[in-house]
This record gives structure tokens, sequence and C-alpha cells, in this order.
């Protein structure tokens, strides 16, 4: 299929570049598998469950992954003291009292194997490769240590399409994470989960639904555009999962007993979808993935999805038009459209179900 057969045209203003004042304030547009488009309110949302139902979260948790750090002048080559950005998007490995992480910089030309860092808090990185926009840094310390010092010198590290119109702020640090978020690793966040409140979650246990947590930790590779004509081409990138036992097992319990599941998020349903070892069958899980789910695929575990709006020509619209179809997908983010709905990261909510 050729990735322009996912493109549509979006006004500039519906792109969210804030939270809705509530988290559960948002919109719910309902997509059922035939028939027409209804317009909710996502605090409606346990009107659609009830102890059938299983709905399934990814608990991962974003860290500050967005830095500014100072390269300073190099006593060989000139040069003066240089600012670059750095966005950390992969965790590499821990090995000699350091951890390495994989990052976007910007800009790259200005560093250089051996360069040394300087950012907030006393953060400090060196240089240990570089290729093309990437670099590999080493952070001396260990993950834990090094994820307790970005609290202090990094920022949220907010989508492309937020982050060219403002700077990231306090508010963020909430907003921009989940209320069950417990596993630190994503550098985006899950955002279908960003509707979720406390009290909403009660309401869903109160009417007997049924809540399992696996963790995703999501990549900045999930914002990359498509840009191979074909989606076929396309290099898909791969992220950390895990699906414990214990979750496999009430997923499998809950799947023999005829319950529907409900994924929240894309995440959590390319991690299900990835653990799978059959229709209606999941084992444990603990791993990279990088599934690409398109059109034609045979969906296994997953019977609705909870998302918000995704970007044209993204892996994302890929996957609801799978889920979805493509012609009823478009048709829905059409209506949307008219009907002024909020876009993308902070924007509002689809409750899909499954038409394959």
């Amino acid at each position: 299929m050729r990735t322009d057969e996912f493109d549509y045209d979006l006004p500039e203003e519906l792109i969210a570049l804030e939270p809705s004042d509530a988290r559960d304030g948002s919109r719910l547009l309902h997509l059922r598998a035939t028939g027409p488009v209804h317009h909710r309110q996502f605090r409606d949302l346990p009107n659609f469950f009830g102890e059938d139902d299983v709905l399934v979260l990814n608990d991962t948790r974003v860290f500050p992954a967005a830095l500014k750090a100072i390269r300073k002048a190099r006593e060989v080559g000139g040069g003066g003291d240089v600012t670059i950005d750095i966005n950390l998007h992969k965790f590499i490995r821990e090995e000699n009292g350091e951890t390495i992480w994989r990052a976007f910089v910007r800009p790259a030309k200005r560093l250089a194997m051996g360069d040394k860092l300087f950012m907030p808090a006393g953060l400090t990185a060196r240089v240990i490769t570089r290729e093309g926009p990437e670099a590999d840094l080493a952070f001396p310390g260990s993950r834990d240590e090094v994820l307790a010092r970005l609290d202090e010198a990094g920022e949220m590290p907010l989508p492309p399409y937020i982050a060219r119109k403002r700077a990231a702020g306090t508010p963020d640090r909430e907003r921009y994470q989940t209320v069950f978020a417990e596993k630190t690793g994503s550098v985006a966040a899950p955002t279908a989960g960003l509707h979720f409140t406390d009290e909403l979650l009660s309401q869903l246990e109160a009417r007997g639904t049924q809540i399992v947590r696996v963790t995703l930790h999501v990549g900045a590779g999930t914002f990359l555009p498509v840009s191979a004509e074909n989606i076929e081409d396309h290099q898909m990138h791969s992220e950390w999962g895990e699906v414990s036992a214990e979750a496999a097992s009430a997923l499998n319990t809950a799947m023999t007993s005829g319950k529907r599941i409900t994924c929240v998020g894309t995440t959590a349903m390319r991690l299900v979808e990835s653990a799978s070892s059959g229709p209606r069958e999941i084992v444990p899980f603990s791993d990279e993935t990088d599934i690409f789910i398109t059109p034609g695929y045979a969906f296994k575990i997953a019977d609705r999805l909870i998302t918000n709006f995704h970007l044209p020509k993204s892996t994302l619209l890929m996957l609801v038009s799978a889920f979805s179809g493509k012609s009823r997908i478009l048709a829905a983010y059409e209506e949307a459209i008219a009907e002024r709905y909020r876009f993308f990261s902070y924007g509002d909510a689809c409750l899909l179900e499954r038409t394959t």
C-alpha cells in the first residue's frame, strides 16, 4: 500500500498544544464495528464497560529526557562554547560505572567523539559515538542514578509539534504523565492513558471491569513520519516491553471465559500483539518489539482500542486503519475535523471497535 493513502488535511488550529482543563474532560469519538460515529465525553467511558470487560493499561513512566547542554570550547580545533539540545530516546547499557543512552542531538555537527557535555544540576556526559543526528552519550553512574539526576536537569520531552510552538513547563510534569505511571523508561507518553483519572478507574472497577497492567517504554520513533513511498518499505523503530507472567495469565483466563479485551493506547495494543502466541492466546514477554501493524493484519488479542487521533501518514494511523478499516477511520477523522475535535497527544480520544 502507498503511504499517501493514509494522508488527510488537518487545520493547524486543531492541534492541541495544551491539555484539557480536566483529564477526563476530553471528548470521545465512538466508532463501532458498523454504523455511524457517536460523539461522547471521555468521562462517559464507564458506560461502555462491565464485568465482561478487561482494560489493558501501559504503566510506563515518562522521564525528563529533554536537556540543554554546553559543549565547552575545545583546546584543539578552535571554536567557543556551543549549546546542544539533547533528547534521550533509548537506553543502551550500563558498563564500567557509566550508563549509555542514545540521543538526538542538535546541532549534531558540533559534536565529536570524546566531547564532554555539561548540563544543569551538575549532570555531565561524554560523547562516545555520533552518526547523523544521533549520538551515544555516557553518563557517570547507574541507570537509576542518572534517572534521578534527570529529574532535576531535564524537561518533559514534549512531541515535536508542541515543542516547536512552546517550551515544556511545570504543568507538563503532571499532565504529560498518566495517573497510573509506575515504571520509568519512556520518552513519550502513552497518550490515550492521559485521559484517565483515579476516580474514573475506580468507577470502571466498581462496574466489575478487570484492569491488567503491562509495560512498553515508548521511544521517540513514535513521532517519526513514514518517508517510504510504500509502507512495506518502512523500517519500524523498536521499543522494550514486558507482559509479566501474572498479566499473561490474567489475560488468558479472561479470553478463555469470553471477556472483551480493550487496550488503552496503541502501545498496549502493539505489546499484547507482540506477546500473542495465537488467536486469543498470550505468553509472558520481556524483549524489544518492532511490530508494524498495517491493514491486512490479523489481530489476535484486542477487541477494542482507546486511542487519540494520529498524525497523517504515521504508523499509528496505519494501525488504527488495520483495526477499524481504513475508509471508516479516514471518514471518522473527517467528521472529527468537522466537529472541531482536538488532535494528537494532548487532544481528544477515540473508542474503536475491531472490524476484522
